[in-house]
């Protein structure tokens, strides 16, 4: 199982990818070009992860990992079938964390201006 550092630091080698904090010390907040695409906080004493997707996609895991993947635990409703919220606790394998991460990270990439998308995929 990896830890939320490992986790982390597979976000940051994305191209573009670096850390903020605008909720405060608290957590890690993944950005490419000002855009949230992962989340790592504890909630309730459990090292959680939260990560934008698309509402096919997030309905997906949900249904894979039912009562673990959950909507986007403190988002507003109208954005949280956009991104799902689960422990990072083992009980979602980290070859589905990563799957789940990549997708999050084209998600958000998909969604720039196309100089952008060309800058981060280096054409």
């Amino acid at each position: 199982m990896k830890t939320p550092q490992e986790l982390i630091k597979y976000c940051l080698s994305k191209n573009g990818a670096y850390i903020d904090h605008p909720f405060g010390p608290d957590s890690e907040i993944i950005k490419v070009e000002n855009k949230i695409f992962a989340q790592f906080f504890q909630l309730k004493g459990v090292d959680t992860i939260t990560l934008k997707c698309d509402a096919m996609t997030g309905q997906f895991y949900r249904q894979m990992f039912p009562g673990v993947v959950v909507r986007g635990y403190h988002c507003p409703p109208i954005q949280q079938p956009y991104f799902n919220t689960f422990p990072s606790d083992g009980s979602v394998p980290d070859e589905i964390i990563f799957e789940m991460i990549d997708h999050s990270y084209m998600v958000v990439v998909e969604k720039l201006p196309k100089y952008l998308q060309r800058k981060l995929n280096n054409e």
